[in-house]
């Protein structure tokens, strides 16, 4: 019998199934059948119930589905009701030019909301990046992030990117999924300077808790010009 192991040797037995099943029907067609869990039991020499929450996983995830009196398929892909992308990436998208200036770029220790953000413990260091974004030259909206400064060693002393997310996915820590929401408000003092409006100007206020796997790599609040940020998000029936 073949002995197959996921690359760390120590890891759960239920991840080990999970991830080889993965990697096999990577490259499967939508309803090819998946190995029965009988086949995996013999091949890994673990219980029904540890291949059964491999499997599950794999259900959770779309990647696989069951159909019942028939057995476990590879799922057809599920339609994405929207994609993470940088600033840069959604202008351009607009056909826009997009710019960008640092107002401030520096370690900090997390205050209590920071901390809670990025599952941190009050007081850890984090990197603290605010811009003012522009668009065509105009501004757009002003960006204050948090960023885990553990996962990002000597992020600050290598020159700030032009894209975040560029950064962080050359680390292997592009964000894969977040928790974004968004308000209407009215600009203070401060923002109506940076963004070129008259206080008391209605704005988009827009907080994103971005995770790359199951680590939070970002924490942001950015305020939007109204009169020039539309959002657009797409939804699906599933």
């Amino acid at each position: 019998m073949d002995k197959v192991l996921a690359p760390d040797a120590r890891a759960l037995k239920h991840v080990q199934v999970r991830e080889y099943v993965r990697a096999l029907i990577t490259d499967l067609d939508p309803g090819s059948p998946a190995p029965s869990e009988r086949e995996l039991v013999q091949r890994f020499g673990v219980a029904r119930m540890t291949v059964r929450q491999a499997m599950d996983a794999l259900v959770v995830e779309g990647l696989l589905e069951r159909i019942p009196g028939r057995g476990t398929f590879v799922a057809t892909p599920r339609r994405v009701a929207s994609t993470i992308t940088s600033y840069t990436d959604d202008m351009s998208r607009r056909g826009l030019l997009a710019e960008s200036q640092t107002l401030l770029a520096r370690r900090e220790q997390a205050g209590p909301g920071v901390a809670r953000a990025l599952s941190l413990t009050e007081g850890d260091p984090v990197i603290h990046w605010k811009r003012l974004r522009r668009a065509d030259g105009l501004p757009m909206c002003i960006e204050d992030a948090y960023l885990n400064e553990v996962l990002l060693p000597g992020f600050l002393q290598s020159g700030m990117p032009t894209s975040l997310y560029d950064a962080l996915a050359q680390r292997g820590l592009r964000p894969t999924w977040a928790e974004d929401s968004i308000t209407a408000d009215a600009a203070g003092e401060e923002e109506a300077g940076l963004l070129e409006i008259a206080a008391g100007t209605p704005v988009l206020r827009h907080s994103r808790r971005a995770l790359a796997g199951e680590k939070v790599v970002e924490v942001s609040r950015t305020v939007f010009r109204s009169d020039r940020y539309t959002l657009w998000v797409q939804l699906s029936d599933g």
